[in-house]
């Protein structure tokens, strides 16, 4: 067995074309999933197609994410709910959008964290936690300032949390994409101006798909990375070495 079917699986962001490329692979691995978003259509519809289990709450409010994940028995977290925030410099960069980019990218995920792992803790069989970071977290990135600082931050909940974690056989760590060239990312990384160079600069010299994002997710979680935590790994063509 590859150890997915170790205990139900939370998926935030499960709404989003990663998280939900991530909840069929587990589903197809044979997991048990909770899936968690904040579109809600999207989210019944991923249900009714995989089988999955739905569960609301807010990433934001801690009274939400405490109500939802206390006493809920979890093997696996995927924190992959996000908010990419605008593109400004750090000289016209809005701060109360700064603010809600770290609330969610870096606060939301710390707080499932929280919740989550005092349930493994508490089932004592240890556990698994993938963050989904960015490429932008480990590099400088043009108008990047909020979210790459956002997900600079949530790599390093994750190494901190593989360090409090271990000792209870919890393994933590990020995977940082590059871009998944979507409707929703195309009107920024879709301009000539701004594709061009970035794939010329990869060595790969292309976008990524969802499901090439989710499979490195679900290799972290499974028993064929018993020996790695505490690593952020490029999803990132190579974008990031050179």
């Amino acid at each position: 067995m590859n150890g997915l079917d170790k205990g139900p699986i939370l998926v935030t962001g499960a709404s989003g074309g990663i998280g939900g490329a991530t909840v069929r692979q587990l589903i197809a691995e044979g997991a048990e999933v909770i899936a968690n978003g904040r579109n809600k259509e999207a989210l019944t519809a991923l249900a009714t197609e995989t089988g999955c289990r739905t569960l609301a709450f807010d990433l934001e409010s801690e009274d939400e994410v405490s109500a939802a994940l206390g006493g809920l028995d979890l093997y696996g977290v995927v924190n992959c709910g996000g908010f990419g925030g605008e593109i400004a410099t750090p000289m016209d960069t809005d701060i109360s959008v700064f603010d809600k980019v770290m609330a969610i990218n870096a606060r939301g995920a710390l707080l499932v964290t929280k919740y989550a792992s005092q349930s493994m803790i508490r089932l004592g069989a240890g556990g698994a936690i993938v963050n989904v970071s960015s490429q932008a977290s480990l590099v400088g990135l043009r108008g990047h300032i909020s979210y790459g600082s956002s997900k600079a931050a949530l790599d390093n909940i994750t190494r901190v949390s593989a360090l409090e974690l271990g000792e209870h056989g919890i393994r933590v760590n990020s995977v940082n994409p590059t871009v998944v060239m979507t409707p929703m990312s195309a009107w920024y990384w879709g301009r000539p101006e701004v594709q061009g160079p970035f794939l010329d600069t990869m060595p790969l010299h292309r976008w990524a798909t969802e499901d090439e994002i989710a499979a490195p997710i679900v290799f972290l979680l499974s028993d064929g990375a018993a020996m790695i935590s505490g690593v952020s790994l490029p999803i990132d063509g190579g974008f990031t070495a050179v």
